[in-house]
Parts: structure tokens; sequence; C-alpha cells
């Protein structure tokens, strides 16, 4: 589809219902052509006669980049002092009163400066759609949440600025901006990503062939799934039942994590309702684990309810039976475990637990995944 008829099914999207359309640029990593890509379509609406304003876009004094900006109407930034230093946020307060039908707003992974309404951009974006404000904004893949531990082990960089993935199936639109590896890094060597005396860094790091082209495989992956839930959302007619996924979790830290992000993927890929389950046994009890212990466990429930996962939590001695009956009454169709245990006591103790719900499931149409 060519930019100028995906420009103008957008505009038909803006025009089809009171709230905000979403339209989200997504990329593989920096200097792809995101905001570039954005200032393009800002110019072709304007064409248009739309009412479209920069809220807030950050060229990075990329050369071509920031040419584009000449002609378009910019709403000012709010300026603020913090730790001494002067810095700009994007007015929120300022674009919900002067109400554009389009605003561009980059960055949708940024922390906002303490002190502001929200705490993160997407949530000021959320706020502009409940306006019935229509965005387009552009991320990184690295950003989101539920891929978070996978970009950890590409780039050994642990990203803390992310995105729940909801706002993604909130999009209307989701485009990737696409460039092979060979093309990304001639962009850097000339000069056109980095200022000249951070090249060599980032080509000694993030900028590794084999790490690009993994975040590549990782963003097309994550278009070509939105696009499937959205025909499966619009277009499909099949009559299948619906999925429903259940995480079970621990108070292991680590594991739990990886389990919810884990199923997260899998609900989000199938457009399924999906639990997160806690069964608390009395040596789990809030008296006798650690209170940093509990801390996890608290952040690892919210981190689920981010997702969009139902949080339950149970109290019983016989976990097995609790997730199966829970299972049964939630109409479950797939159980997600992580791994057995197979050392040492609790080894033991694990073996034995998986045995007894492995024979529980085997009589029901329940699938098992088991995650590493």
């Amino acid at each position: 589809m060519s930019e100028t008829n995906t420009a103008a099914y957008f505009l038909e999207l803006i025009r089809a219902s009171k709230r905000g359309k979403l339209k989200i640029y997504i990329g593989m990593c920096a200097g792809v052509g995101k905001t570039y890509r954005m200032l393009q379509e800002a110019h072709s609406l304007l064409k248009n006669g739309v009412d479209v304003k920069i809220a807030f876009v950050e060229t990075h004094l990329r050369v071509e980049t920031h040419a584009l900006l000449d002609g378009l109407p910019i709403i000012p930034r709010r300026q603020l002092f913090y730790k001494g230093k002067l810095l700009e946020e994007m007015d929120l307060e300022g674009v919900l009163r002067i109400h554009p039908e389009v605003v561009i707003v980059d960055e949708l992974a940024h922390s906002n400066i303490e002190g502001s309404k929200n705490e993160k951009r997407w949530q000021d974006v959320v706020q502009l759609l409940d306006a019935g404000i229509n965005v387009i904004s552009a991320v990184n893949i690295q950003h989101i949440e539920s891929l978070n531990q996978e970009i950890k082990q590409i780039t050994e960089v642990e990203v803390t600025e992310r995105i729940p993935d909801a706002i993604l199936q909130q999009a209307n639109e989701v485009v990737n901006i696409d460039l092979t590896a060979d093309e990304l890094i001639d962009r850097l060597k000339e000069g056109k990503i980095y200022e000249p005396a951070k090249i060599e860094t980032a080509l000694k790091n993030f900028f590794q062939s084999a790490h690009i082209l993994q975040l590549r495989e990782l963003a097309l992956k994550e278009v070509a799934h939105q696009v499937e839930r959205k025909v499966i959302h619009e277009v499909s007619t099949s009559k299948l039942s619906p999925q429903r996924f259940l995480a079970c979790v621990s108070s292991n830290a680590p594991r739990a994590k990886m389990i919810i992000r884990k199923t997260a993927r899998l609900a989000s890929y199938y457009d399924a309702k999906w639990f997160v389950l806690y069964v608390q046994s009395e040596s789990e009890a809030g008296d006798k684990i650690d209170l940093s212990v509990q801390r996890h466990l608290i952040n690892n429930l919210k981190l689920a309810t981010e997702l969009g996962a139902e949080v339950v939590k149970i109290k019983h001695n016989d976990v097995g039976h609790t997730i199966m009956s829970f299972a049964e009454q939630q109409q479950v169709t797939t159980v997600c475990l992580g791994k057995p245990i197979i050392e040492g006591f609790r080894g033991l103790k694990s073996a034995y637990f998986f045995t007894q719900l492995l024979k529980k499931l085997s009589s029901s149409p329940i699938d098992l995944i088991l995650l590493s």
C-alpha cells in the first residue's frame, strides 16, 4: 500500500469514531526513519485539509528529519526546571485545549519529568485519545513490555522505558519501518543517526549486525501479529471456540515474571482472555516469606495486570487441585507453567506437583504449555 493510500485510510478512520484513533510506527531500533515517516504523513494530512499539529517530535538534529518540520504547525513545549536543568516536555494541557484533529507524538515509551500529570507519555496519549484527538506515534521494538526478557538476552541491556502491550493492541494501525542491517549500519557510519563521537561505540555495542537482525525479526513478527489480530477481530467469520489462557505463578520472582510475559504474548497472539493464578500455600504465607520476596510477588502481579491479565490469588495447600478447579470454572483452554525443577528437595516437590497436575489434565481437554 502506498504512503498516500495509508494516509487516506487513516483519514477515513479518524472521521469514523468519537474516540481518537491511534497509529503507531514501529521499528527495530533508533535511526530506521520512524520520525521521518511521521512528519511525511503530517505534511500529507495537512495538504488534505486536516488540522494536524506537532505535539512532540525529537529529530535528534538529523538533517533530513529536521527539515521536514518546516511548514508544520507546532504546539510549544512545556518548559520546567528539574535538578537544576531546563527541560522540555509535551504540553498535554495545551494540546487538549487546542484540540487539533491529529497530533504527532514521538517517543511513546518516554518517561515524563517528575511532577508531570502522567508518569509516562503513553498515558498522555491515552488521555488525548479519550478526548477525541487522533494520535500518530512511534516506538522501537525493545520498548514493548512482554518482549523485555528477549530484548535483554539479545542486547545484554535492560530497557527501563517500556509500554504495555495493551497500547499496541489499542492501535488502529501499526506500521513497520524496516531497513536491512547493512542499510542501518551504513546510515550510522554516514553520521545520519548519531554524532561522529558516538558511532564507534554504537558499532561495538547495540548496532552489531547480529543484534540488528534479531531485533528486525521481532519487529516484523510484532507487526504481522498485530495485522493477524486485526483480521481475526474485523474480518474472520471463524466459529472456533475462544482461547483462554491461565498462567500459574509462585513467589519465585524471575520464573513468575517470565511466565507472565510469555503467557501475555500467547494471549495477545490469540486475542484471548487470560488469567494469572497465584496459589498461596501455608509455606508461602505472608509471615513466612521474606519481605523482598513479597515485594517481588506484588510487582509481578502488578505487571500481569498491566499486561491485561485478570489476577487471582487463592489460599490453598493443594496447588494442583486448585489450579484444575480454577481452570475448569473459568473454561481455560491452556495452562502455562514454568518447567519443573528436577534437582534437590525442591525438585522432588516440584516433580510430585507436576505429576499430580499432569494426571488431572490428562482426563480433561485442557492443554499444557511448559515455559523455559
